[in-house]
């Protein structure tokens, strides 16, 4: 359904000079440096998978999701969509996706959110009974069908995105572009559209991108992360591997019934870890993830322990490590 091949793209832009010197210097003679937004990238997505796409800002995910939606052309590489070359903008692919950005509306404000999809069922030629159908499909599983006469202007910032949900998916496309989709929504909006997104891939089959800054966004849809660093791919495949990959140690906390303890803790760590903070009373230990079962059993038969924990980083701290390049050595 949509597939790429060694995908390049890159951008010229003004390297700023600093301090009032530069910034009129740069009025007459500007500097202009090369970015390479994609560097070689390659993927496939099968029908109703949602892929999500990780990257810090300026990482080329944007880029990535306009070169496949047909907004701006690549420098070179093989691009597939539907069997579709997407920046040849042919009407046929048109109709069959679909792009949501967190930050750009494409409703208008003035009017209301049913006028606005009127004007898109004549745009996108949608028979009057399917549109009906999934218009109501769509309002009612956003719960926003008392809305649909509201003025956009006049509906919250969580209404109004499922609005433009509503107007993207009025067409039943089956590749779905979603960039940052829950951005600034409280945590009761953000459920709501990612239980709607599950449940529209479910009914349809559709291919979704989904790009988020949001870890609860990517661990609720996807299966499947593409991790994106200065316009390269460094890692593809499951979210739960990438998790067994990189967590090589775990965090044992240890509460203690305040007897000194600290004098057997040089014994006890010999070759199994480290001490990541120490009190009277509790202690937290970073320890290789196959010595925790020898390094637990031994602080209790041991210790007067009160209460033991054991715990590891969190997956969103993992891939956070892994946008600044710590987690592994080379890039793919």
């Amino acid at each position: 359904m949509i597939e790429v091949k060694n995908l390049k793209k890159t951008f010229r832009v003004h390297e700023k000079e600093p301090g009032l010197q530069g910034s009129i210097h740069s009025l007459f003679r500007r500097q202009w440096i090369k970015k390479e937004a994609l560097r070689d990238v390659s993927l496939a997505v099968k029908p109703g998978e949602i892929l999500g796409l990780l990257g810090a800002n300026g990482a080329g995910k944007t880029t990535l999701v306009k070169v496949l939606a047909g907004i701006i052309y690549p420098d070179s590489g093989f691009v597939k969509v539907l069997g579709h070359v997407p920046w040849q903008r042919e009407n046929q692919f048109r109709k069959q996706i679909a792009l949501i950005m967190g930050q750009k509306a494409q409703l208008w404000w003035d009017l209301p959110a049913a006028d606005c999809f009127l004007l898109l069922r004549e745009i996108y030629q949608v028979p009057p009974l399917q549109y009906r159908k999934t218009l109501d499909f769509l309002s009612a599983s956003l719960g926003v069908k008392d809305l649909l006469k509201i003025q956009i202007r006049r509906l919250s910032l969580g209404e109004r995105m499922k609005m433009e949900l509503i107007a993207a998916l009025l067409h039943q496309p089956k590749v779905v572009f979603l960039d940052e989709p829950t951005i600034g929504l409280d945590f009761t909006s953000q459920r709501a559209i990612r239980d709607f997104l599950l449940q529209y891939r479910e009914e349809h089959q559709a291919a979704m991108i989904l790009t988020s800054h949001y870890m609860e966004d990517i661990e609720s849809l996807c299966e499947r992360i593409v991790i994106i660093r200065q316009g390269k791919f460094v890692y593809d495949g499951p979210l739960a591997q990438i998790a067994d990959q990189c967590r090589q140690e775990k965090v044992i906390s240890v509460t203690f019934s305040g007897e000194n303890y600290e004098k057997n803790i040089p014994f006890l760590l010999e070759g199994k870890g480290s001490i990541l903070s120490q009190s009277n009373e509790i202690l937290k230990l970073r320890i290789p993830r196959e010595q925790v079962p020898q390094v637990a059993s031994h602080l209790l038969q041991n210790f007067p322990v009160i209460d033991l924990a054991i715990s590891e980083d969190e997956i969103a701290t993992i891939i956070e490590s892994i946008f600044r390049g710590e987690e592994r050595g080379e890039e793919k």
